[in-house]
């Protein structure tokens, strides 16, 4: 063969071959892994798969979603991790601060991206915030000052405030840090703090009644999967006992709830997709830098605060994103 002609075939190879494995790309259907410590969505689709769609994945035509869901029994979550390792997938979506920890145990190769994790960098989930290294990444659920803030806005809501109880999940590293940020926040402004942890949805019951045993003026409930799963039945309880209560996430205020302070979930999830959309075009998890909440809810239920007769202050309500009428 000439040179040049030798040439002329390897320039045009060098322009078939990325249009080939583009072409191949473009065909292959992925497979997405999502696993949670809790319970499955009331609703059919999420925030996440809505823009995961609006980026061109669609499931059906060139996605698959493999959903796994320990329904709180942590035990099962190496087994259901294990499950999505056999379907081979391309990428595991892990809601939650437990579910990615399972995820990382048992695979070191496989793209996972967190959602709303509670500590990622305490848990071990990764290497550091900017470059985390390995194959997790993802959105933190995690902003330190938000324990002290809710604790001001209860005692704004209830002036006299000196005992407060708080729902937590022992089980879940972020809560205990939460709980933690909880009780220093707490002896600055003069409130006893009783705790009330949870292992599992059969602890539940009987915390709440320590809550009022011991004389517990108000209710903080820590947002995990188990808190989250059983929001109605916390909120409903709070209501019957006259128990003042701010909560978490803006999900406990929508299911009657007094008030709820926290990162919205909504914004987190939406913001994944963008991670699952970069790697299933090539990007590397250890490239993409973990992201901490930018987007916060304040929102009042109006109508559960004259149930309980609370008159919520005006420079409460004008901080509301929210209120609930």
């Amino acid at each position: 063969m000439r040179r040049r002609d030798f040439i002329g075939l390897a320039g045009w190879a060098a322009v078939v071959c990325p249009l080939a494995v583009k072409a191949q790309q473009a065909n292959k259907v992925y497979r997405i892994g999502m696993i949670s410590a809790g319970l499955p969505p009331n609703s059919g689709r999420s925030e996440f798969q809505d823009s995961l769609s609006e980026r061109g994945w669609i499931e059906g035509k060139n996605l698959i979603y493999e959903r796994r869901y320990a329904e709180n029994r942590l035990e099962r979550l190496p087994e259901l991790v294990a499950e999505l390792i056999r379907l081979n997938v391309d990428v595991i979506v892990a809601i939650g601060t437990l579910a990615p920890i399972a995820a990382k145990r048992a695979t070191t190769t496989i793209p996972i991206v967190m959602t709303a994790a509670g500590d990622p960098l305490g848990s071990g989930l990764v290497a550091s915030l900017a470059k985390p290294g390995g194959n997790v990444t993802g959105l933190s659920l995690m902003a330190p000052e938000l324990a002290g803030k809710r604790l001001e806005l209860l005692k704004e809501v209830i002036p006299g405030l000196t005992r407060i109880a708080v729902l937590w999940n022992a089980a879940n590293p972020y809560c205990a840090i939460v709980f933690d940020q909880t009780k220093l926040a707490a002896e600055t402004l003069g409130i006893e703090v009783q705790s009330l942890e949870l292992r599992s949805p059969n602890d539940l019951d009987g915390a709440l009644e320590d809550a009022l045993r011991q004389n517990a003026a108000a209710l903080i409930a820590v947002e995990d999967p188990l808190t989250f799963d059983n929001r109605q039945q916390i909120v409903t309880f709070a209501a019957k006992s006259r128990l003042p209560a701010i909560y978490g996430v803006r999900e406990f205020a929508d299911a009657g709830g007094l008030l709820a302070y926290g990162a919205s979930l909504a914004d987190l999830s939406r913001r994944a997709a963008g991670y699952v959309d970069k790697i299933l075009k090539g990007t590397r998890p250890s490239d993409l830098p973990v992201e901490q909440p930018t987007k916060f809810d304040f929102v009042i239920n109006l109508k559960t605060a004259k149930s309980l007769g609370l008159s919520i202050p005006s420079a409460v309500l004008a901080r509301a994103d929210e209120v609930i009428e």
